[in-house]
């Protein structure tokens, strides 16, 4: 009878190990800037991920146009309305686009390409695999949305195909 007290007193322990294991994920995700971290240790995984918005990349070309004052607030609306254009090819995960199989190498893509049904458009690494992209549709690619190297979130617009 001594077995079973001391079973549920070290599942006890565990809760506790795992928040704390949580906090210092937390405070390592805070002290070195990343959005998300995933460790496993002893059949334990963890996940925790920032919320990060596509709103936080959106300044940068609201800026561009600053020369004209009425260009920017036209130009506000077209980061939500490019996610909902009918070509947009939304990313499937979260992690770093690259336009080419490896660096210098010629794009997969560019603006003009015309583009089949499941060709590649770009690749994706997440954690150290890399991920085509293939063309959801057929058409030709009006806008490339990220830059080669960039990070993105799931459900970030990559390209734009009409």
């Amino acid at each position: 009878m001594a077995r079973p007290p001391q079973e549920p007193s070290s599942s006890k322990a565990k809760p506790s190990d795992e928040r704390e294991l949580i906090r210092e994920l937390a405070l390592l995700l805070d002290e070195t800037n990343l959005t998300e971290i995933e460790i496993e240790r002893a059949g334990l995984r963890v996940r925790i991920a920032r919320n990060v918005t596509i709103a936080a990349a959106v300044p940068a070309p609201v800026a561009r146009p600053s020369t004209a004052a009425v260009a920017a607030p036209s130009a506000a609306p077209a980061p939500a309305d490019i996610a909902k254009h009918p070509g947009a090819v939304p990313s499937p995960m979260v992690g770093t686009a690259y336009l080419a199989s490896e660096p210098g190498a010629k794009p997969f893509i560019d603006i003009g390409s015309k583009v089949k049904v499941g060709e590649t458009l770009l690749i994706i690494e997440a954690m150290k695999t890399m991920n085509q992209i293939p063309s959801t549709r057929a058409g030709t690619v009006t806008q490339i949305l990220v830059e080669d190297g960039q990070p993105v979130e799931f459900g970030e617009p990559l390209v734009i195909i009409e």
